[in-house]
């Protein structure tokens, strides 16, 4: 393997989850809101330097006491916000599924596996990515980039991810393991959800 600067294997695309500033700004654990945010933007600017899709989900209230999605009050963290050719869903729920379209646009966006970070790794994350599972989508979620409301319940939907087969890592080591396209002379280049994806080329 060589020193080549890295990005994410073709087909996958970057889920992240109410990363809103509101959302943000509340208590979380183990990690805050603004330490996931960091964490999430590194792996956006990989995921668009490389040219893949990064789909940004958002809650808003059903009854619009918010303003509605677009309002000031449910922009994303700075850090994450939408650039061009991002892909942005509103959910009114707690799965980024359960009426919207995100399905239907993952089969459009060509989605092989799925990367999921944001807040709350047990509500929003969480059946977010149940459901991607349930769907037949490999799924990786960042450790470093997602929290909770508690550290149990943390604790405990990390463990539920593995029991679903769900890759557990770090940024880190996340995208010192996806390999730049045409980077490498030989070998294998392994994917974001930590699968061989066969012999590359130069």
């Amino acid at each position: 393997m060589t020193d080549t600067p890295t990005s994410p294997a073709p087909g996958t695309v970057l889920v992240l989850v109410d990363l809103q500033q509101w959302i943000v700004d509340r208590p979380a654990t183990p990690l805050t809101g603004a330490a996931v945010v960091r964490s999430a933007a590194r792996l956006k600017t990989a995921f668009e330097a490389a040219g893949l899709p990064v789909v940004l989900v958002r809650h808003a209230r059903t009854d619009g006491s918010d303003g509605g999605p677009d309002s000031h009050v449910n922009r994303f963290a700075a850090e994450v916000d939408t650039r061009p050719g991002n892909e942005v869903v509103t959910k009114y729920g707690i799965d980024a599924f359960a009426g919207t379209d995100l399905a239907d646009r993952l089969s459009r966006l060509g989605a092989t596996s799925l990367v999921v970070a944001g807040i709350a790794t047990e509500y929003g994350v969480g059946e977010t990515v149940r459901t991607a599972v349930a769907l037949g989508h490999p799924t990786t979620v960042v450790e470093d980039a997602v929290t909770a409301l508690s550290a149990a319940g943390h604790v405990a939907a990390l463990q539920a991810f593995r029991a679903l087969g769900v890759t557990v890592t770090g940024t880190d080591a996340l995208l010192a393991d996806a390999l730049l396209a045409g980077g490498v002379t030989g070998g294998v280049t392994r994917s974001l959800t930590g699968g061989a994806t066969g012999p590359t080329r130069k």
